[in-house]
């Protein structure tokens, strides 16, 4: 569930809002709406990060032998300061020598073929009386320079000829071929050019060493850094909250923020004792910065690692699905994942850390018991459908076969479900066929759970009649449904226009999603007014019919779970193939053994990405699109001492 939440102010004097702000650091309590502070204190507290940061991660790139735990080098705040400043400086140093090397570089390379040039002879020749210009010309075209043109010539190639123009005047010679374009002088002599460089390059060695003596104090740079971020936020705190201005002892200071109504009263005698005043009050719609804080048992709580990882939050106003999250999440997972005996090494590997875990004293982490959960699932999901390790079915024994369901895991070829209503034997549904309804069937009760919760929702906030828009978007689900079995799965077992026996089935169908269409069109937005409401779906008529079109393709989306996991079984059952003929032999023994490790683990990365991917985008996408959510929401994070 949702915390509820009670928006406060806080009213003090500001002379004493330090102390204030500190003992409410310690209370831990107040989440404090957005504060922009400025002043020359946290100007200096950011720069001292700034520069810890790009210092932590140049220092960090040099690899140190390791040290025993416990034995890195201290070093005092200031110290830290003045390295990570002279780190900084270093580093836009070494920035600046990189582009002069290169374009240095760049301008010997220019002249690589000319030999050495000299910038002082060449001005010297010119104060005598003799100019020279450099040219460079297609070979071919050398010998057609005019003859009153003074030239020398330096070298050529088969493709190129370098030559000089001597005292040709201060611009162009009027005569030369317009195939002849000069040579700028370079910035200074070559040979000034290559000393420049090995200068640059020995400063940028000097500078790497300094690097290297000092890469020892990361660890006490990146816990400066850690420190600092508690300082930074209580002194944008501190120079951001509205005061008066009036010059006066007893000026007043005030912030804002929210606190869990369960802790109100805690926080008001906090209050009392430091001698603050204090308004709370219910938060309104209009409070789009209410933070979420969720409460739910040990169990539900295992997707919380999940959801952090993915940095979703609802919004204060929103619904808490953790537990539907949890429980699809554990579906979508095991028939992604597939095989049975992929879940049974991962939880006995999650079992072990867990046990070390506990005889080391330390906690066991959430997401080790949300992997376990996970795994467990799909070893009963690999022992119904009869899946382990990509073995065929017939090389299994007989006990792992009889734990399987013959209807979904194809462990006995000659099992086919013929539907009581269908007499004709020719007509049955195949394995393939049975888990592509389980997997619409899923997306129907996951997807009409979303449209209750919801109307739920509406009863509770007083909008009964916009209930009846849930209800019709719950109409359509069930008639969308029967038409993606008859289209995609078999439309002789599930007719989608004619009868079942005495049952109308395509007449029910077509009705179910008519006039669910026309009451989520009719009361979808009601807000009090019906007329409201049909004018709002009119200002939308193609997102509104759309909505039809979309309703069949979220049903139709959960097919990937199938998909997916075929194409995981495909995979190992192909390392099986590949790996099976060499298993017999003794000397290949041991490369069969690296092929199938290979193989099925690189298989299991891929199923978790697959997880990642499609498993939580059906909870996240799908499922929330249709219970009205957008993870909006800002997590509970209370001005506190991290410290503490």
């Amino acid at each position: 569930m949702i915390e509820p939440m009670k928006k406060v102010s806080i009213v003090l004097l500001n002379k004493e809002k330090e102390e204030a702000l500190k003992a409410l650091r310690r209370i831990g309590l107040v989440h404090l709406e957005k504060i922009e502070g400025a002043g020359e204190k946290l100007t200096a507290f950011k720069e001292y990060s700034n520069n810890a940061m790009l210092t932590e991660s140049i220092l960090g790139e040099i690899k140190l032998p390791k040290q025993k735990k416990g034995s890195a080098p201290s070093l005092s705040n200031e110290k830290v300061i003045e390295l990570c400043s002279e780190v900084v400086q270093k580093s836009e140093r070494r920035k600046q020598l990189m582009e002069e090397i290169s374009a240095d570089t760049t301008e010997l390379d220019r002249f690589a073929l000319w030999g050495s040039v000299c910038i002082e002879d060449l001005d010297f020749l010119k104060e005598k009386g003799i100019a020279l210009k450099l040219y460079e010309i297609n070979a071919e075209k050398y010998n057609l320079v005019d003859p009153d043109i003074q030239t020398i010539l330096v070298n050529n190639d088969k493709k190129t000829v370098r030559f000089l123009i001597v005292n040709g005047g201060e611009g162009r010679p009027e005569k030369l071929l317009p195939e002849a374009f000069e040579v700028p002088y370079p910035r200074i002599s070559t040979k000034l050019l290559e000393e420049e460089i090995r200068r640059d390059e020995k400063e940028i060695d000097e500078i790497q060493k300094f690097y290297v003596e000092n890469a020892k104090y990361v660890p006490a740079i990146a816990a400066f850094k850690k420190a600092l971020e508690s300082d930074i936020e209580f002194e944008n705190v501190n120079c951001g909250m509205g005061c008066e201005k009036n010059g006066t002892e007893n000026d007043l200071a005030w912030l804002s923020g929210y606190v869990p109504s369960a802790d109100l009263e805690d926080f008001k005698r906090c209050c009392s004792a430091n001698g603050w005043a204090v308004a709370f009050a219910d938060p309104e719609d209009e409070d789009v910065e209410v933070p979420t804080k969720l409460k739910n048992n040990k169990f539900v709580s295992l997707i919380y690692p999940l959801t952090d990882f993915l940095g979703t939050v609802p919004g204060y106003h929103e619904f808490d699905i953790s537990g539907w999250f949890l429980l699809f999440f554990t579906v979508f997972f095991a028939m992604i994942f597939g095989d049975g005996g992929y879940g049974l090494l991962v939880a006995a590997l999650t079992i072990i850390l867990m046990l070390k875990n506990a005889f080391t004293g330390k906690k066991v982490p959430a997401a080790l018991g949300l992997i376990l959960l996970v795994s467990l699932a799909t070893v009963v999901w690999g022992a119904v459908t009869c899946t382990w390790f990509g073995i065929p079915t017939d090389m299994l024994p007989e006990w792992l076969k009889k734990l399987s369901i013959p209807y979904i895991s194809g462990a006995y070829e000659d099992t086919k479900w013929y539907v009581p209503w269908n007499s004709d034997p020719s007509v049955y549904l195949t394995k393939d066929q049975n888990l592509q309804i389980f997997c619409f069937s899923l997306a129907l009760v996951q997807l009409c759970v979303a449209h209750i919760k919801a109307g739920i929702r509406n009863l509770i906030d007083g909008k009964g009649l916009k209930v009846l828009g849930d209800l019709g978007s719950f109409m359509q689900l069930v008639g969308m449904f029967w038409i993606v079995l008859a289209m995609v799965v078999n439309g002789q077992v599930f007719p989608m226009l004619g009868n079942i026996g005495s049952i109308p089935v395509g007449k029910i169908e077509v009705t179910l999603i008519a006039v669910g269409f026309a009451m989520s069109f009719i009361f979808a937005n009601y807000e009090g007014s019906i007329g409201a409401s049909v004018l709002e779906s009119c200002k939308n008529i193609i997102s509104v019919l759309l909505g039809v079109v979309n309703v069949f393709s979220d049903i139709v989306s959960y097919i990937r779970l199938w998909a997916v996991g075929l194409a995981g079984a495909a995979i190992s059952n192909t390392v099986n193939t590949l790996a099976g003929p060499i298993l017999g032999h003794a000397i290949l023994f041991l490369a069969a053994i690296v092929l199938l490790g290979f193989g099925h683990g690189l298989n299991m990365i891929l199923n978790v990405l697959s997880v990642i991917v499609h498993g939580v985008r059906l909870n996240t996408l799908e499922f929330c699109t249709h219970i009205g959510m957008s993870w909006s929401g800002v997590k509970y994070q209370p001005f506190a001492d991290s410290k503490n």
